[in-house]
């Protein structure tokens, strides 16, 4: 195997190629300690340690440290995998790795989040939300049926009350144009239109 390019990406950092195609990043340090030098040969004994074990534990400890600050999902830690050019099979090992400790868990951090946010947010806007970060629709089913039948899930006619209020918009002296304008402002909150009909027309339940 021969190191055909050595691509400097930052001060510390360089992408490493190897018979042409993409190996891996490694730093300055470590492609002195490991005397790689463009077009010469890298030993296959070399290349193992630095894919099976440099690199492995580095995408361990990244995960680790990222999961000091905050929790994350399965999707958020493999994007900053994939953005520090870590291959599938290293994710992969990573992602096991801090799942076997239970530092990651979809369903935990699903059920967190949506209750963290019941109170501000909507259900439509709970759900995209947690698809964006990654989570699959299932779950987020699965974890709004749990929060419904704990009595946990926000009421959204109230939740709709509230920004109406918050804007002092009165259903009672409202003109339609007004009231258009206050449907299309709860819409895009991820109030359901039977909802915002409701609210706007002062109906009472």
């Amino acid at each position: 195997m021969t190191v055909t390019g050595i691509e400097e990406i930052s001060q510390s950092r360089c992408r490493i190629y190897v018979d042409g195609n993409f190996a891996f990043v490694l730093y300055k340090g470590e492609i002195r300690l490991y005397k790689i030098r463009e077009q010469e040969e890298i030993s296959e004994e070399t290349y193992r340690k630095i894919t099976e074990e440099v690199l492995v534990k580095r995408a361990k400890l990244r995960c680790m440290n990222l999961l000091k600050s905050r929790p994350y999902t399965e999707y958020q830690l493999r994007e900053k995998l994939r953005q520090g050019e870590y291959s599938q099979e290293i994710q992969d090992i990573a992602i096991t790795y801090v799942k076997s400790f239970g530092y990651v868990d979809d369903v935990q951090y699903a059920k967190d989040y949506a209750l963290s946010q019941t109170e501000t947010k909507s259900r439509r806007a709970i759900s995209e939300s947690l698809m964006r970060k990654g989570i699959a629709k299932e779950i987020v089913e699965e974890v709004f049926a749990d929060l419904e039948e704990d009595g946990n899930m926000s009421d959204e006619r109230k939740l709709a009350e509230k920004w109406m209020e918050k804007k002092k918009f009165s259903p009672e002296k409202a003109d339609y144009k007004e009231q258009q304008k206050m449907a299309a402002f709860l819409y895009r909150k991820g109030i359901p239109m039977e909802v915002i009909r409701k609210a706007i027309r002062g109906f009472i339940d």
